[in-house]
């Protein structure tokens, strides 16, 4: 039995690489032999930091007798969810639909073509809590395929025409005034007065909600809308799910109240909320959201970038085996640490109590109040971390993913911007470089890389149109050509390669070219991440404001009222496309900022327009004369730099103090 995922640029198939299951690759390969062999494919769908896929593992894959059972009876393939997306979508919505629910580990039967015909999740290696036993549920599947195989195919195949049937495009509706009013309407229904956020436990970070709602507000000015996004991210920043110590947040909390999270900390997590809480430092001027747009983005630097200059994609919920030992406490531990007085200080301010939070008598670190003495927290919080980098620490899952980095990059530009932080701005310069060299390759876009080697899935949607945002991004925030030069050719492969050309506005996660699955996956709601039609629309609504080319704006519109019954219907499952809806509402606000390289008064408004600016907003500064199209005939008034703010078709007259754009970029209500 040879070891086909040794070589793998995947942690997570690495993880697996020595099982005694004969496990393959996603690959042609394994799906001929299981023609020739006459046996059904089971495949297992799961990522480095999943709690249960190590459960999983470890109870069943590295089982000697139930991988003998696997061996014999199927071909076993394993996938890494981060590195296929687009194997992980169509498979995550055939387990939905046969079983009402999904998640990861995903456990999926196929046949020898790919169709599926049984599909769970976890499954525990011996019956528990009406859940069948994995062995029984092995044997279960191939005695159906011995016995009624032309059935079970038949089956399969009804399974896929059912599914892709259900994958057309939808009818086209606009996202107008009435629809963008009655989503925040909706939001304040189902917002959780007392805990914030959404809904009830577990409760993930609502990131793209937020976004959503701050643009809304600085749009409308709706009091209601901003009182959702602060009470959310004071919570957040304040409970368990918060890392009070390292900065970074977890990917979940496990109870409606933010305290004890799902240990495991994602980079598009922290990308997203850092963009959000920046966003909403500036707007409000709020030192929390300000304390944690700084200690998330130092988390990506310190315990997400990689030695190549990427951002590696998580941090595992275990350490050793057990979940969130890393982080917990308890008040003799802290008193271990800190000595009695700042120990008991410290067990106070963070609500370690010998009850607990959490396992064993174990408490997350929460901050419910501020200090009452910010020097001496200071103080405690280095000596914890200190001594908690000499626990054993989780593992990391160090590939670099094109669309993560994407949005690190472009969180990073922008927040570097608006804090005055260059080594922010220089991190996120260095990631992209990394993308431009490593991921593409003969002109065209990879999924990832892991230690500068590129992997071989191809890019999909969301990866082009990350990339495209993180370069033009950078290009606002840095004024070199170069990021804009790049970013250009990346949005004409995504449109060439993944746009619908039979339904205006539609969009394949795949490329035209890619490896054909049972069917090709076209998601049209946003989940933890923005839908890959959400993020193109952002890139084009970008790249039309920079390059003045409408026909971008025109498809950023039709992409929008293509998917506009899912903002109208579900607006929990369409954050990103009503924050693209607020943009296209707004103009988007272009800021062009011209004057001489180095002069001061050029300085203190490019300042201004990137503190003053709405989340929606354009910003780009440059010299008179630039050939850049959102700077072009602009020039100095009166032999001063001066600021132009353009909404859509629409500009104000040029300024040249900090502020009148101020007063421009926030008029009063």
């Amino acid at each position: 039995m040879g070891n086909r995922l040794a070589n793998s640029t995947s942690p997570y198939l690495l993880q697996h690489a020595d099982n005694p299951v004969d496990w393959w690759p996603w690959c042609n390969e394994a799906f001929a032999e299981a023609a020739k062999r006459d046996v059904p494919v089971l495949l297992s769908i799961g990522y480095a930091a999943c709690h249960w896929c190590h459960v999983m593992a470890h109870e069943s894959f590295e089982n000697e007798q139930i991988a003998a059972v696997m061996n014999a009876n199927f071909v076993n393939i394993k996938v890494d969810r981060e590195e296929r997306p687009d194997v992980d979508a169509i498979y995550m919505e055939a387990t939905q639909a046969m079983t009402g629910h999904g998640g990861w580990p995903m456990t999926c039967f196929l046949t020898p073509t790919g169709e599926p015909f049984h599909c769970g999740t976890y499954f525990p290696p011996a019956p528990r809590h009406g859940m069948p036993g994995f062995p029984e549920l092995l044997v279960a599947v191939r005695q159906a395929w011995n016995s009624r195989g032309d059935q079970v195919r038949e089956a399969a195949k009804r399974i896929a025409e059912q599914l892709s049937e259900r994958a057309a495009p939808l009818t086209e509706s606009a996202v107008d005034e009435a629809v963008v009013a009655s989503a925040v309407d909706k939001l304040v229904a189902e917002f959780d007065e007392r805990h914030g956020g959404f809904g009830t436990a577990p409760k993930f970070p609502p990131s793209m909600l937020l976004e959503f709602l701050l643009r809304h507000h600085e749009r409308t000015g709706s009091q209601p809308a901003l009182s959702m996004v602060e009470r959310t991210c004071e919570a957040m920043a304040r409970g368990g799910i918060y890392d009070q110590l390292a900065g970074g947040f977890a990917r979940y909390s496990v109870d409606a109240a933010w305290v004890v999270p799902h240990f495991e900390k994602m980079l598009y997590d922290n990308a997203l909320l850092l963009r959000v809480y920046t966003h909403l430092a500036r707007l409000s001027g709020s030192a929390t959201a300000r304390r944690v747009a700084e200690q998330t983005a130092a988390f990506l630097l310190n315990g997400l970038h990689t030695e190549q200059g990427g951002f590696a994609a998580s941090l595992d919920a275990d350490t050793e085996g057990q979940e969130g030992a890393t982080y917990v406490w308890t008040p003799s531990q802290l008193v271990d640490v800190l000595g009695s007085a700042d120990g008991e200080w410290a067990a106070r301010l963070l609500a370690v109590t010998k009850v607990g939070t959490f396992e064993h008598g174990t408490s997350v670190l929460q901050l419910p109040n501020d200090p009452d003495d910010a020097d001496r927290w200071d103080r405690v919080r280095a000596a914890l971390l200190e001594a908690r980098t000499t626990r054993p620490q989780p593992g990391r899952d160090d590939k670099v993913v094109t669309e993560w980095n994407g949005m690190a990059i472009t969180a990073l530009a922008e927040a570097g911007g608006v804090f005055g932080r260059p080594d922010w701005i220089a991190a996120a310069a260095a990631a992209a470089e990394l993308i431009l060299g490593t991921h593409l390759v003969d002109g065209r876009l990879r999924r990832s890389s892991r230690n500068g080697v590129v992997g071989a899935a191809a890019g999909v949607l969301a990866d082009h149109a990350w990339l495209v945002e993180a370069l033009l991004a950078l290009h606002q925030v840095t004024g070199v050509d170069r990021w804009y030069d790049a970013a250009l050719p990346v949005l004409e492969l995504a449109r060439e390669h993944f746009a619908d050309p039979d339904h205006a506005g539609a969009w394949f996660d795949t490329a035209r070219d890619a490896e054909v699955l049972f069917r090709r996956p076209a998601t049209p709601v946003d989940n933890a991440t923005p839908a890959g039609a959400s993020a193109i629309a952002g890139a084009l609504l970008t790249a039309s404001a920079l390059s003045g080319l409408q026909e971008y704006r025109s498809e950023a519109e039709a992409s929008v009222a293509r998917a506009g019954m899912v903002p109208a219907k579900a607006p929990q499952a369409a954050g990103h496309w009503l924050t693209i809806a607020e943009a296209l509402a707004q103009g988007p606000i272009q800021v062009a900022v011209v004057g001489p390289a180095g002069d001061a008064a050029r300085a203190e408004l490019e300042a201004q327009a990137r503190w003053a600016a709405p989340g929606a907003a354009v910003v780009l500064a440059g010299e008179p004369g630039a050939q850049q199209p959102m700077l072009a005939d602009r020039d100095l008034i009166s032999g001063v730099p001066a600021a132009y703010v353009c909404r859509g078709f629409v500009c104000d007259r040029p300024v040249t103090s900090a502020d009148d754009l101020k007063a421009q970029l926030r008029p009063s209500r």
